[in-house]
């Protein structure tokens, strides 16, 4: 099989997914208002910025970015269960095509809405004061940080959905990311957290992905004393890299003995 085989069929499965878009707008619309929604709310509504040190606004939406990365798995496990159970995977297994091709058309999609999602975070971000302050290079490589950490939670997603199985239990899945993203720092430091809490947050994979944006991003003191948060651009490539390591190739698996 050559390697412009897998991309060709690869970029054929992407358009079905975006096909799926142009049918189905609401639901992008809606993925996209969420997480401004959660950003207005804890920016003005409950903006506490408990223990939070200058500006709230410049700590809370790097915070949010890092969370968003975490919204619309649900769309993706529901979109990979409905496929199966509509036996449209097993039709493309049949057919001459890069098996591959169907996991990778729908990733991309994936970040596709992804980086969508990010860039309205980043102009609502800058509607309401906030900015970076260090520079296009280094907000590129917060932007690149917290892309990275989509896509390993993307990959978590498809494993998860392939075993669910059913779009019903998508939803029971679904609850138990979400402890992932608000046992984090996006919305209040780890210091104002009880102790045990506070190190518990400090090594979410999220929480470094927050602190390194927000280094980047020219944050002053967004970092506490502990190792974690010293070494938060280390553990914002490691955390990814090893979730991607553990399962990537769990979902390829699964996807490979999926009909046997």
């Amino acid at each position: 099989m050559s390697a412009v085989w897998v991309v060709t069929d690869s970029w054929t499965m992407t358009r079905r997914e975006l096909a799926h878009w142009a049918r189905q707008p609401v639901q992008i619309v809606v993925g996209l208002i969420f997480p401004v929604m959660l950003l207005l709310m804890f920016g003005y509504l409950m903006g506490g910025g408990r223990g939070v040190e200058g500006d709230y606004i410049d700590y809370l939406v790097p915070g949010m970015f890092a969370l968003t990365m975490a919204f619309g798995l649900e769309a993706t496990m529901i979109a990979v269960t409905q496929d199966l159970g509509k036996g449209v995977i097993d039709r493309f297994r049949a057919m001459p095509m890069s098996t591959s091709a169907v996991l990778v058309g729908r990733s991309v999609a994936d970040m596709l809405q992804s980086a969508l999602g990010l860039l309205v975070m980043v102009g609502v971000g800058y509607a309401i004061g906030w900015r970076w302050h260090d520079g296009a290079t280094a907000a590129l490589g917060a932007v690149g940080l917290l892309l990275l950490l989509r896509f390993a939670m993307l990959w978590i997603g498809i494993y998860l959905a392939m075993v669910a199985g059913k779009p019903e239990l998508v939803q029971a899945v679904q609850i138990l990311i979400w402890p992932i993203g608000f046992l984090s720092n996006a919305f209040a430091t780890p210091g104002s957290m009880p102790g045990w809490l506070g190190t518990v947050v400090e090594w979410n994979p999220m929480s470094a992905t927050a602190t390194a944006t927000r280094d980047l991003f020219g944050y002053p003191g967004s970092a506490g004393g502990s190792w974690a948060s010293e070494h938060a651009g280390l553990l914002a490539v490691g955390w990814p890299v090893l979730l991607l390591v553990v399962f990537f190739p769990l979902a390829v698996r699964r996807f490979g003995r999926l009909s046997r």
